[in-house]
């Protein structure tokens, strides 16, 4: 568990430094889940890097682009380690095309959150299982809905910690590591895919629009897809 202190302790700790510190602080149950964006590929090169004792996991939702196969297949090379993949489950994503359709998501906000919650949030469930503390790559910039969210904090849904160590990192941070850093992003994001989710829900923003603009960019919602919702 983590006290009052510790806490406190890591806000005032870089990105590195914190992530050392929960490797150190949970020997078992430290997961790091990435959708293998330039958020999520910063703090994947710190833990491989430094050889941190932290699981790290994806999801396979069956709907990516094709160069999210490519940078896995790469991060694997390149940290000479295996990023573990979650699938959905085979019988919930047929009853859901059959019944629906391949694209039902477009239909209504309604059945892109079924889809979502099919495709990402149940295999997240199985992926936690057993974790204690659960990172992300969260930054407070990215939404609305993410403004007010902690370095650190207790998510009572799933009975474990949260932690976001990029929380308070503005994009130019993460450029500026992965420029230091040399570490492989996304060509998409060089075309305008700041955000990038599943091929059929993600389009390129423009200049001036928010990161989150090119999800789901037919609905009026909040950007979120369930696994991270309050």
């Amino acid at each position: 568990m983590l006290s009052q202190e510790d806490i406190q302790h890591i806000e005032n700790l870089s990105a590195e430094e914190s992530l050392r510190f929960i490797s150190e602080k949970f020997t078992q149950g430290a997961v790091f889940s990435t959708s293998l964006g330039q958020e999520d590929q910063v703090i994947t090169d710190i833990i491989f890097r430094n050889q941190m004792n932290i699981k790290v996991f994806t999801l396979d939702t069956g709907r990516l682009f094709y160069e999210h196969y490519e940078l896995l297949s790469q991060n694997n090379a390149r940290y000479k380690t295996k990023t573990e993949v979650y699938f959905p489950d085979t019988q919930d994503v047929e009853k859901y095309v059959n019944e629906k359709g391949i694209n039902a998501f477009f239909h209504s906000v309604e059945n892109r959150k079924e889809c979502c919650y099919i495709r990402k949030v149940k295999p997240l469930n199985r992926a936690l299982e057993g974790a204690k503390i659960w990172i992300t790559g969260l930054r407070s910039e990215q939404s609305e809905n993410r403004e007010n969210m902690k370095m650190l904090e207790w998510d009572t849904e799933k009975m474990l910690f949260k932690f976001n160590p990029l929380i308070h990192w503005t994009y130019q941070d993460v450029l500026n590591y992965i420029e230091t850093h040399n570490v492989q992003d996304l060509p998409l994001h060089k075309k305008g895919f700041i955000s990038v989710g599943c091929k059929p829900c993600t389009r390129a923003i423009i200049d001036g629009e928010n990161p989150r603009a090119g999800r789901w960019y037919w609905e009026e919602s909040q950007k979120e897809c369930g696994l991270h919702s309050k």
